[in-house]
């Protein structure tokens, strides 16, 4: 009993510590398109491996302007979960398209597939985070466009 007992603590353990490995930081070796890339992945699987989790990872990436424009945290995410940016949340796919990038600001063109199988455009532009501190130069989201409706898939 002690045995399956100590193997159980290892499993849960190991268990917790994967899911906050899947937590990603910026970091100035990320990308601009793998920023939103973390970010869109995120909101098609909100809920893992905890509730709001692709909420929180989304957050994490904005820029501090961004954060204090949307923010706190609960306001974000009652953004996200209201009538504009819903669609995002647990969609079933994204195609990413660089309209512009100079090195500091980078602008796409994201079209999702929500839920409901109805396309959506959004415009998505990052920025490179020049400021002195731990995100001096990563790229962060600065601003989501309101979404346009394309119509549906069947």
């Amino acid at each position: 009993m002690l045995k399956f007992l100590k193997l159980f603590v290892i499993i849960l353990f190991l268990n917790q510590s994967s899911a906050k490995a899947d937590f990603v930081k910026p970091n100035s070796d990320i990308k601009p398109d793998e920023v939103i890339k973390i970010q869109l992945k995120s909101l098609m699987k909100n809920d893992v491996p905890s509730k709001d989790n692709g909420i929180k990872q989304t957050w994490e990436f904005a820029h501090p302007s961004n954060q204090r424009f949307t923010g706190p945290l609960d306001n974000f995410t009652k953004m996200i979960k209201g009538d504009s940016y819903k669609m995002l949340i647990g969609h079933i796919g994204h195609e990413i398209s660089e309209i512009d990038n100079d090195n500091k600001k980078a602008l796409y063109e994201v079209i999702i597939l929500g839920p409901e199988k109805k396309y959506f455009k959004f415009r998505w532009q990052v920025e490179k985070f020049l400021e002195d501190g731990p995100l001096k130069n990563c790229w962060l989201t600065t601003v989501v466009s309101q979404p346009i409706p394309m119509g549906s898939s069947t």
